[in-house]
C-alpha cells in the first residue's frame, strides 16, 4: 500500500502534536537547539539523531515544507514554481506594523500606499495591478470582487502569521480566474498550547495599539457517534487574537481607527486512518479613516470606513478504495464586506454605501501513484453585490435598509463562477512536471465553459541546482468598481471585457549551505488589460481596455552565515532587485494612467539581520525605486493641469529587538532620511516615524 508522506509544518514536543499530521510516514529525528534559531519555511535544518555530541556537527536543509503552487501538495523542493516564502523569523525582524509592510520587503511585490500603517493599500506583481492578484488565507480565496482597493485589508494580525507564501504569474488552473498574475497566500497556524500573549505598542503621529492572543488545546476528537471525551489525549487545538490600532496618520486628513479578530482551531477525525483534520476560522475586522485626496485632490476632506467579516470550514479527508489511497479536501467559505465612502465627510455629495458578499464552495482530490500524483477538483463561487452606486437598479420593493443610516441599497448586481480543475504532477528524481487546466464558466462573461491549461517544469541536474520553465494562460473579470462606479471624479464602463493573459516564466535558483540564489524572467502577454485613464486634463477618470505587455527580471541573493556556523552574530543578508518594462500597442491617446501603466521598473531591496551582544539584535532595510507615470498637480485644491513625473526615492529602516523567552521589546524606526515622496497619486507619503512595543508571553 502506498504511502502518504508527513511534511512538518512546525514544532512542538507535546503529547498532542502530531494531531496535525497529514500523511501516514513519520520520522523522527532529533533538533538541536541551535537548529530552531534559525530554521526556515523553505527548509528544516537538521542534526542527524547519529551524531556525537563532541563531534563538529553538521547541518543539512530539507525542503520539506509544502508550499503553495499546485492543487496536490508538493514540497518547495519538488514544486515546479518558484514560490517565496516570507517566514515567522523574517516577519519578526522587519520594521513592519501590518502585513503590507512586510511584503514591501518582497522583490516582487509592489505596495503603494495612500495612507500610512497599511491605510488604503494597493498590492501588486511583476508589473501587474491590485485587481490581477488573489489574496488568499490559508489557500481559501479572500479577494473583494467590488474592488481590489479593499482586498489589502488583511483580517489577521503579523502575530497570527506562520508564514507568507508568493506566487508569481497567472495561477488561474491552481487557483482559480482571480489569480490573474499571482496569488498571496498568508498561512496562519493554531498553536499547540495553552499559552498566550499580550502586546503594547506606541509611537509617532498618536499612534497606540494593542492585541492580545490566546492558544488552548481542546480535550475531545471525533468519536463513533458523537465527540467522545477522553482523560489522556488532546486532538484539537483553537486559537483566538484581537488587536485595535489608532492613529492620527503622518499627513493631513489621514488619522484611521481600526480593530481586528480573528479565531482558528482545528480538530482530528482519528476515524479516518487516524490522519483526517478539519480546520476552520472566522474573523472581523474593522477600519475607518481619513481618505485624503484618495481618489482626487479637488476632495482632500474625503472618508471612508470599511468592516470585513468571514468564515471557513476546510477538511482533509483520506480515504481508500481499492489499493488506491485518496486524499479529499473540501472547504466551504463565506466573506461580507461592507463599504461606506464619502467624497466630502458628512455631506451626501459622492456618498456610496456597498455590502458585497461571496459564498464559495471547492472540492479537491488526489492520490499518488506510480506515475505522479494527479488532482481533480472543482469550485463554485457567488459574487453578489448590494449598492447605492453599484449594479443595475433594482425594483423599489427590493430595496432594503443600509445598517445605521437612513438610506437604502436601490441597486445590485450578482454572478456565479463555476471552475473545474485536472491536474497531473510527474515527479522523478531530478525532474517535475505539473500539467493542468481550468475550466471556467462565469455567468458576467458569455456563461460559456472555456479552458485555460498551463504547465509548469523543474529540472534539478545536481542538488543545489534548480531550473524551472512555466507557461500559463489565465482571466480575470472586471470588478463592480470597473463596470459601474460612478462619481464627481471617475466613471466605470459597463462594456468593459475581461483581461486575458498568457504568461511566460524562467527561473535558476541555487541552495547551497548558507548561500541562496536565484534569478528569474518573465514574459507576461496582456489583452485586454483594464486601466483607469484621463484622456484630458480637464477630465475624469475612465475604466478601459488596453494591450499591454509586461516583461522583465529579477535577482536575489540571501546569505545565512549561521548555517555555516551558528555562533556567528549575522543572521541573514539579503539583496534583491526587479527590473520590468511595458509595451503598448494601441493607438489611444490618454493624458494620464491611474494604476497600470504606473508600474514600477526598478526596485532594489536589502536587508541584514544580525545579533548586537546577549538577547539584543538588530534588522536593517534599504528600499529602493522608480515608478513609471506621473502625478497632478493641484493648488487651492484645482487641478493645474500639470503632470508630474514620479521621482525615484530610496527608504531606510531598522528594528532593535531585546528577545527574552517570555517577552519582547522592540524599538521601528521608519525612514530614517525623513524623506517625504509621492508613490501613488499626490498623496506625500509621512516622513521619519518611530514605533514602541513590548510583549509577554506565558
Amino acid at each position: 500500500m502506498r504511502c502518504l508522506a508527513l511534511r512538518f509544518k512546525q514544532f512542538s514536543r507535546k503529547g498532542y502534536s502530531l494531531f496535525a499530521c497529514l500523511g501516514r510516514e513519520v520520522i523522527i529525528c532529533t533538533l538541536s537547539v541551535a537548529t530552531l534559531t534559525h530554521a526556515k519555511a523553505n527548509g528544516i535544518s537538521i542534526v542527524s539523531a547519529a551524531a556525537d555530541d563532541s563531534l563538529n556537527r553538521q547541518e543539512m536543509r530539507l525542503d520539506e515544507v509544502v508550499v503553495t503552487g499546485a492543487r496536490a501538495p508538493l514540497t518547495q523542493g519538488e514544486a515546479a514554481k518558484l514560490v517565496t516564502v516570507l517566514t515567522r523569523e523574517d516577519i519578526n525582524g522587519y520594521a513592519a506594523e501590518t502585513v503590507n509592510d512586510v511584503l514591501k520587503h518582497a522583490t516582487s511585490v509592489d505596495v503603494r500606499q495612500r495612507g500610512g500603517f497599511g491605510v488604503q493599500t494597493d498590492i501588486s506583481i511583476g508589473g501587474g495591478t491590485f485587481d490581477q492578484i488573489a489574496i488568499l488565507l490559508n489557500g481559501v480565496n479572500i479577494s473583494n470582487p467590488q474592488t481590489g482597493h479593499l482586498s489589502a485589508d488583511f483580517p489577521v494580525s503579523l502575530d497570527d502569521i506562520q508564514r507568507i507564501e508568493i506566487i508569481q504569474g497567472a495561477a488561474a488552473r491552481v487557483y482559480g480566474a482571480g489569480a490573474f498574475n499571482g496569488a498571496i497566500n498568508i498561512v496562519t497556524t493554531p498553536q499547540a498550547g495553552p499559552r498566550g500573549s499580550v502586546s503594547v505598542e506606541g509611537g509617532s503621529y498618536g499612534t497606540f495599539g494593542a492585541a492580545a492572543r490566546f492558544a488552548f488545546p481542546s480535550n475531545s476528537r471525533v468519536g463513533d457517534d458523537s465527540f467522545t471525551p477522553l482523560d489522556k489525549s488532546k486532538f484539537g487545538v483553537h486559537s483566538l487574537s484581537a488587536g485595535y490600532k489608532q492613529s492620527d496618520g503622518g499627513t493631513t486628513n489621514s488619522y484611521f481607527r481600526k480593530s481586528n479578530a480573528f479565531y482558528q482551531g482545528a480538530l482530528s477525525l482519528p476515524k479516518l486512518h487516524g490522519q483526517g483534520r478539519l480546520d476552520w476560522s472566522l474573523g472581523m475586522s474593522t477600519m475607518r479613516y481619513g481618505a485624503n485626496t484618495f481618489y482626487s485632490a479637488a476632495y482632500p476632506n474625503q472618508y471612508e470606513s470599511n468592516v470585513r467579516i468571514f468564515a471557513n470550514i476546510r477538511g482533509y479527508l483520506p480515504i481508500s478504495i481499492g489499493h488506491a489511497q485518496i486524499a479529499l479536501t473540501p472547504s466551504v467559505y463565506w466573506n461580507r464586506n461592507y463599504d461606506h465612502f464619502q467624497l466630502i465627510r458628512h455631506s451626501t455629495t459622492g456618498e456610496n454605501f456597498h455590502r458585497n458578499d461571496v459564498l464559495g464552495a471547492s472540492l479537491n482530490a488526489y492520490t499518488e501513484w506510480a506515475l505522479g500524483k494527479t488532482s481533480i477538483g472543482a469550485e463554485l463561487r457567488k459574487e453578489k453585490i448590494y449598492s447605492t452606486n453599484l449594479g443595475i437598479p433594482m425594483s423599489e420593493d427590493e430595496w432594503f435598509k443600509v445598517p445605521h443610516y437612513d438610506v437604502n441599497y436601490t441597486k445590485s448586481k450578482g454572478r456565479t463562477d463555476l471552475s473545474l480543475f485536472l491536474e497531473h504532477n510527474i515527479l522523478l528524481q531530478r525532474f517535475t512536471a505539473s500539467l493542468g487546466v481550468m475550466a471556467n464558466r462565469n455567468t458576467g462573461y458569455n456563461d460559456r465553459f472555456r479552458l485555460y491549461p498551463g504547465i509548469d517544469m523543474s529540472y534539478r541536474p545536481s542538488k543545489p541546482w534548480k531550473i524551472t520553465l512555466s507557461w500559463n494562460m489565465a482571466f480575470r473579470m472586471p470588478t463592480f468598481t470597473d463596470l459601474f462606479y460612478k462619481s464627481p471624479t471617475q466613471e466605470g464602463n459597463i462594456g468593459l471585457k475581461p483581461e486575458k493573459t498568457n504568461s511566460l516564466r524562467l527561473g535558476v535558483l541555487h541552495r547551497a549551505k548558507g548561500l541562496q540564489a536565484e534569478v528569474s524572467a518573465f514574459y507576461d502577454f496582456g489583452t485586454d488589460m483594464i486601466d483607469w485613464v484621463m484622456y484630458s486634463a480637464d477630465d475624469k477618470y475612465h475604466s478601459a481596455n488596453f494591450r499591454l505587455d509586461n516583461r522583465g527580471f529579477e535577482v536575489n541573493a540571501d546569505l545565512m552565515p549561521r548555517e555555516w556556523n551558528p555562533t556567528y552574530y549575522i543572521n541573514k543578508v539579503h539583496v534583491g532587485y526587479a527590473y520590468i518594462n511595458q509595451a503598448r500597442y494601441d493607438d489611444i491617446t490618454i493624458y494620464k494612467s491611474n494604476y497600470a501603466m504606473e508600474y514600477l521598473r526598478h526596485k532594489v531591496v536589502g536587508s541584514i539581520d544580525h545579533r548586537i551582544f546577549s538577547a539584543l539584535s538588530a534588522s536593517w532595510a534599504f528600499r529602493w525605486q522608480e515608478r513609471m507615470g506621473s502625478y497632478i498637480i493641484y493648488e487651492n485644491n484645482k487641478s493645474t493641469g500639470i503632470a508630474r513625473p514620479y521621482s525615484p526615492y530610496a527608504l531606510f529602516d531598522v528594528k532593535l529587538m531585546w528577545q527574552q523567552p517570555r517577552y519582547d521589546i522592540a524599538l521601528s524606526l521608519n525612514n530614517l532620511t525623513n524623506r517625504r515622496y509621492y508613490d501613488i497619486g499626490n498623496v506625500e507619503q509621512p516622513g521619519f516615524w518611530l514605533m514602541a512595543s513590548a510583549k509577554v508571553r506565558w
